[in-house]
């Protein structure tokens, strides 16, 4: 699942409240008698509370030191210093949690102090003093290696460390990128990857190794003069680069990561010039930057894939001749990858250290992504929550794709073309049809927003996630709420999109879920909206679990289904009532829901397992499919009622199952990670989203052959289907929607 280090401010609150008597327990709610897998401890829960009334520090007691668990005003002031220094990036809460000591820690080993978390009066006057922000100087030694000078344009606020999620990380892991010392995908993600490259930044050019980004290193990074990694542990023999003669911050550069009109052009001309052999596909992946590389290193031009005013003068000049690449220009509908044309990314195809390896006791997974790979969503492009919904439609419409992408090529009838990319400030996790020409987009708590689009491919509307819940009978809540939109469901004649929410923002939320987790953290649970598709507003709230994700309605529209991740369980909502009435345990994440048409038995995948429930919705008892594969994630019924179809995202496979027989017919490989599928209306086609792979993959379900496969934007996370149409939208977390004709 994604990452939740970088989160929002939000609303400022003053006061705890009591809880709401009339809200329903979860020991009142109906349990099954299940058997549960044995529950992991020590689960790191990420917390996240709002700001509230910061008065200046008054400690009675300089010696008393300030630890974890406490809650207070010297704590609140504690953490307004550590955000001014640069160390903790979350809002105020006045709650010594786990992420205020890890800012502490790491703040004292900047600073030479003991680093035991622990508030003393060290480190209270390390704080307090003028120099707070900075690093203690670089060891000496030998070496003539020039420590670059500051840079003047450097804010000396800015700090940057593990565990963040922002637009200045992905500007930090491009600069690590271009001086060599970062290889893997942008993602905006300040992990473990990119943390070893600071450090091996830090170590080559004699800063203090300890993996933080402060205005030294941004300044090193930002200097002319960049010293490059000759191995892994040795940098003896530095070499310096201008950088000045590639890099221009006043230059619109196109680089890996990239989906957009240009990377289309870009793509065009390369193959044009015999230099791609892939298709056009306006994602700049690995192969197009592959292509670049080739075409620069031909042409006399810096060698680092990335397209700048020199390479692009270059590739337009009619005065330039191909250097005789190794093949022709491949003409051929241009949007169709073809599995004989990819090219295999090496990175891509490691083992990676953090996966997940099931066996037939499952251990817990930390987040949905390591179930296969610990690479986060690739940039976000735009954190930022709207201003005001006319300001954010005006920005989405001015930033979307004005022309359309047509693509068709008639010899290539059955084959899936591009049509269009809608981006702006967007963070799609999920885009779901409503069955009457509208598309909702799902935008997370990166944005706050449910996005929804017509047939023509506009924006019809930006919904804001806010909410006052006591509006909707729920007293205890006072003010006004922020959800975190993750997956969408509609009632089977569209008036309703049902909306489940990551999690709640506001006063009362304390405790947020978070990747990995379980039952016993008693996390916050989480709201269900109901939007009138008529009006286009939150009509309704329901209270369900904690962290909830898939959500689905039954066709006779009298129960809404939504699965509970943190609380591995499965909220029963009926649907005339809008209350919860039951409560299925499950197990470890439970995530997708398929309901049958007579809206007899409903399919949960649980993620952390192997297994896929069967539920009666009748009497709510519980059976299994069992032992079908590693991870299943997302389910899909065909209209016959015969077939179950999975996408087992620990596999990168596909499982068809016989739902009268209740065994598993065959398996086929999709791509890495695959996630979110759709069934075209007759049951002849499956579409999946491949998140690690950046593509997605069509199949012919009588076979379960995979007939095409299709490069898209950075880590797709949801699809939905217009049989109207017969369109395929696609929500890439990176920031687009892509729709394709079939």
């Amino acid at each position: 699942m994604d990452t939740l280090a970088y989160l929002h401010l939000a609303e400022t609150y003053e006061a705890s409240v009591k809880s709401e008597p009339g809200n329903t327990a979860d020991a009142d709610l109906c349990y099954p008698d299940l058997d549960w897998l044995q529950e992991q401890q020590g689960a790191l829960t990420l917390f996240l509370s709002f700001a509230f009334g910061i008065s200046s520090l008054g400690w009675s007691n300089p010696a008393q030191a300030l630890k974890k668990g406490e809650k207070n005003s010297q704590v609140a002031s504690l953490q307004q210093k550590l955000q001014t220094a640069g160390y903790f990036k979350q809002s105020v809460t006045g709650y010594f949690g786990p992420v205020t000591e890890a800012a502490v820690i790491k703040f004292q080993k900047a600073h030479g102090l003991t680093a035991d978390g622990l508030v003393g009066s060290q480190t209270l006057a390390a704080l307090e003093s003028s120099s707070g922000t900075a690093t203690p100087p670089p060891a000496k030694t030998k070496s003539s290696v020039t420590t670059p000078k500051k840079s003047p344009s450097v804010n000396s606020k800015v700090i940057m460390q593990r565990g963040d999620l922002s637009y200045e990380v992905m500007s930090l892991q491009r600069k690590l990128q271009a001086a060599g010392f970062f290889e893997q995908p942008i993602t905006g993600d300040f992990n473990a990857a990119t943390e070893a490259a600071v450090i091996k930044f830090q170590k080559a050019h004699r800063l203090v190794d300890n993996g933080i980004v402060d205005t030294r290193t941004l300044a090193a990074l930002e200097s002319g003069s960049v010293v490059q990694p000759t191995s892994p542990a040795n940098f003896t023999t530095p070499v310096a680069v201008d950088s000045s003669k590639w890099r221009s911050p006043k230059t619109s550069l196109l680089r890996r990561g990239d989906t957009s009109l240009q990377v289309n052009s870009i793509q065009q001309q390369l193959q044009a010039s015999g230099y791609l052999e892939q298709s056009i596909t306006g994602s700049f992946d690995t192969a197009t930057e592959v292509a670049v590389m080739k075409f620069q290193k031909a042409h006399g031009l810096i060698t680092d894939g990335i397209v700048g005013p020199k390479t692009l003068a270059a590739l337009k000049s009619k005065g330039i001749k191909s250097s005789s690449p190794k093949f022709q220009p491949a003409f051929q509908n241009p949007v169709v990858l073809e599995k004989s044309q990819q090219l295999k990314n090496p990175v891509k195809e490691q083992t990676l250290s953090n996966s997940i390896k099931l066996a037939s006791d499952p251990p817990q997974p930390t987040s949905e992504n390591s179930l296969v790979t610990n690479q986060p969503p690739q940039s976000r492009y735009d954190f930022t929550p709207p201003a005001s919904e006319k300001n954010q439609l005006s920005q989405l419409e001015t930033s979307d794709q004005k022309d359309d992408i047509q693509k068709t090529s008639p010899s290539h009838p059955n084959k899936m073309t591009l049509t269009k990319i809608i981006s702006g400030k967007i963070s799609p996790k999920s885009i779901v049809h409503s069955g009457n020409g509208l598309f909702f987009a799902q935008n997370m708590m990166y944005n706050h927003t449910i996005t929804v689009y017509n047939r023509e491919h506009k924006l019809v509307k930006v919904i804001p996630d806010k909410v006052d819940l006591s509006k909707y009978g729920y007293s205890k809540f006072k003010g006004s709420y922020q959800g975190a939109p993750v997956e969408a469901s509609f009632s089977q004649d569209g008036k309703y999109a049902w909306i489940s929410n990551y999690q709640m923002y506001g006063l009362g939320f304390n405790n947020p879920g978070s990747d990995k987790c379980n039952p016993s953290q008693k996390t916050d649970k989480s709201f269900l909206y109901r939007i009138n598709t008529d009006t286009l507003e939150i009509d309704h709230v329901v209270q369900v679990g904690s962290v909830p994700k898939f959500v689905a309605t039954s066709h006779d529209e009298r129960l809404v289904l939504v699965s509970n991740w943190c609380s591995w369980d499965l909220s029963v909502v009926d649907a005339i009532k809008n209350q919860e009435i039951k409560r299925i345990k499950l197990g470890p994440y439970p995530r997708g829901i398929a309901i049958d048409n007579a809206s007899n038995q409903a399919y949960i995948a649980v993620m952390g397992s192997y297994n896929i429930a069967k539920v009666d919705l009748k009497n709510f008892s519980v059976k299994w499919l069992k032992n079908i594969g590693n991870a299943p994630r997302h389910l899909n019924i065909d209209p016959t009622g015969k077939y179950l179809y999975a996408s087992l995202n620990g596999e990168g496979k596909i499982a068809k199952i016989d739902l009268l027989k209740g065994k598993l017919i065959d398996k086929v490989s999709t791509g890495n990670a695959p996630r979110s599928m759709v069934l075209s209306d007759d049951g002849q086609r499956l579409y999946i989203v491949n998140y690690s792979d950046n593509t997605i993959s069509k199949i012919r379900t009588s076979d379960l052959k995979v007939v095409q496969k299709i490069n898209v934007g950075a880590n797709p996370i949801g699809i939905t289907y217009d049989p109207q149409t017969r369109q395929v939208w696609v929500a890439c977390y990176s920031g687009n929607i892509m729709v394709f004709q079939d």
